[in-house]
């Protein structure tokens, strides 16, 4: 049997690390030594390599920021010298830094500086009059709405609250007639605005609705209820945005990189990156305010003349810690707030929207072609946002009418999400080269609604098909959104491995995996998608030392334990950037 099969095989029946063949685990010797000392050297924990030929290991030796040497205790103590740190991890477990397999870094330093409105287990709200008084307790010790003349708050998510339903213009006016307030949907396609925010935007009874969005509007009328989906509110949200310094929108970036330290990421995607997000960046990794590796993917509908494509932060190499590795595209919208686009309709349609309602796509199918086919034509990897199987169509359609051109220069597209990704679809992406990066996340944060509301069964229990994806022969990766999600790679851990729900139920036991097939989907794999498999993703002489120490080992822990593990320390090319309580 295959030491991979093998090892996930002990960890499935609950056995014991004991159980397995030392060969197996720890490797005959220590590998890739060489000449010289360490800078430092890890032992006595367990160390999970997420590389299938030598699983765990007794010691890792790092020297200049890089891997040099893994293997037995004694044989990488060899170049144990004078100056040489020892870290004895005291049991507790090393495994490679987490890569982000996608998430947008810029919408997380919105969200650093917003008030909290996510529900439980992330927030306190679980009503309007919960959200009400979050944003008047913000207003009260916040120094931000003064700052930027405007009150906004992130996560709310209506499927969570107890009138299932959007805060209207009425319920935010009630926060403040005087700022704008915008109240941000955790899907990060939504948003709630106050009559003051809708009058600064320019949006009346008579403006319509924009393509591929919606203008909500009180009933019997056309007044705005303040609630405004997909392009009529990232387009609102566009205006609205107040004017930064550079410094102000780097203090952003900063808070956001702090919270992905917190969770292990030692490489962190911006997806969907407007001009300013990607200037941004550009400034913190000239100030040298990077402490992980940014990884930033354009807007493709935003890139005017593509002046970032042809700049000195484009490419597969990293420039003080940013590359610009391609570009992103979005063709739908959000399943729990149910605009996605289905090829069936929802169960249960949204408010104001007829039995038979199938959601709807961003762009018809000859804009959608042109993206990917420009993309195709300069050679940038293409991210692709679809998550109903009509929008995973027309990405697949897309791709096949780029040519064989795709797959023969190994561009790896990628398909973002891919909720509803149907059982015939996924032999379509391993045909094209398409590589997916599920997201079952949503079945803890809205696997419930899905079954209920969304989708119903069976499709809700098929959603980020992982199972599907390996028994065709395919790699994945499993990401969190941030923000629609907090970047906790233990919750993506705890979520692809169990498929629980908030109510407890499992949702799609076939497609549950082993904590070694998640883990690698959060480190080798998403490495592999970023085209750094060669440097970042696995404990191996040569790789860069980005690591992070765990309070458990994920191979032995209960299952059902998975979420209680707390990342205590991240490591960037060999430097601790990040110590919890530190």
């Amino acid at each position: 049997m295959h030491k991979r099969q093998f090892l996930m095989t002990v960890a499935a029946s609950g056995a014991s690390r004991a159980a397995l063949p030392v060969s197996a685990l720890l490797g005959a010797c220590a590998t890739g030594a060489g000449n010289g000392t360490a800078d430092a050297i890890y032992f006595g924990g367990p160390i999970l390599t997420m590389n299938d030929a030598q699983p765990q290991v007794e010691a890792v030796a790092v020297a200049g920021g890089v891997i040099r040497a893994v293997g037995r205790r004694e044989a990488v103590f060899g170049l144990r010298g004078p100056a040489t740190r020892m870290v004895d991890l005291q049991g507790r477990t090393l495994i490679p830094g987490f890569v982000d397999p996608h998430s947008h870094l810029g919408g997380v330093g919105l969200q650093a500086i917003s008030a909290n409105l996510l529900p439980p287990p992330d927030g306190d709200n679980s009503s309007i009059a919960g959200l009400q008084q979050t944003f008047r307790r913000y207003l009260r010790e916040s120094k931000e709405p003064a700052q930027l003349g405007m009150v906004f708050g992130f996560g709310y998510d209506d499927s969570q609250l107890e009138e299932r339903r959007h805060p209207t213009r009425e319920d935010l006016d009630q926060v403040s007639m005087q700022l704008p307030v915008v109240a941000i949907h955790q899907s990060g396609h939504f948003g709630a605005l106050n009559s003051v925010a809708l009058a600064r935007a320019g949006i009346t009874a008579g403006t319509p609705d924009p393509e591929g969005g919606v203008i909500r509007r009180q009933a019997g009328s056309r007044e705005p209820d303040g609630v405004l989906e997909e392009n009529a509110f990232f387009r609102t949200l566009g205006r609205l945005m107040p004017r930064l310094t550079t410094e102000q929108a780097v203090g952003w970036l900063e808070q956001a990189q702090q919270l992905y330290l917190q969770y292990g990421y030692t490489t962190v995607q911006d997806g969907r990156a407007d001009p300013q997000a990607v200037a941004t960046a550009i400034a913190a990794a000239e100030r040298g305010r990077l402490l992980v590796d940014v990884v930033s993917y354009p807007d493709i509908l935003q890139l005017g003349e593509g002046a970032f494509m042809t700049g000195a932060y484009y490419g597969r190499t990293y420039k003080n810690r940013l590359r610009i590795g391609g570009v992103k595209l979005t063709l739908d919208g959000s399943p729990q707030g149910k605009t996605a686009w289905l090829t069936q309709p929802y169960r249960v349609p949204p408010a104001g929207q007829p039995p038979g309602y199938k959601g709807y796509g961003v762009l018809s199918d000859a804009q959608a072609h042109a993206a990917v086919a420009r993309a195709v034509e300069h050679g940038w990897q293409i991210l692709v946002h679809a998550n109903g199987d009509a929008a995973i169509d027309q990405f697949i359609g897309a791709v096949r009418a780029a040519g064989p051109q795709v797959r023969a220069r190994d561009m790896r597209p990628v398909l973002i999400h891919g909720q509803t990704l149907r059982r015939d679809q996924v032999s379509m992406l391993k045909e094209l080269g398409i590589f997916p990066s599920l997201f079952p996340m949503h079945t803890f944060y809205w696997g419930d609604w899905h079954r209920d509301s969304v989708l119903g069964d069976p499709r809700a229990q098929n959603i980020s098909p992982t199972g599907w994806v390996l028994e065709a022969g395919l790699r994945f990766t499993s990401h969190h959104d941030a923000p629609v999600a907090l970047p906790s790679s233990i919750r993506v851990l705890d979520a692809t491995v169990n498929r629980t729900t908030r109510s407890g139920r499992v949702l799609g036991p076939e497609h549950r995996v082993s904590p070694w097939t998640a883990l690698q989907a959060q480190t080798l794999w998403s490495a592999y998608q970023h085209f750094e498999e060669d440097r970042k993703g696995s404990i191996e002489p040569g790789k860069l030392a980005d690591l992070v120490v765990l309070s458990d080992n994920p191979m032995t822990v209960e299952r059902h334990k998975l979420a209680s593990i707390q990342v205590l320390e991240t490591i960037k090319q060999g430097r601790s950037v990040y110590r919890a309580n530190a």
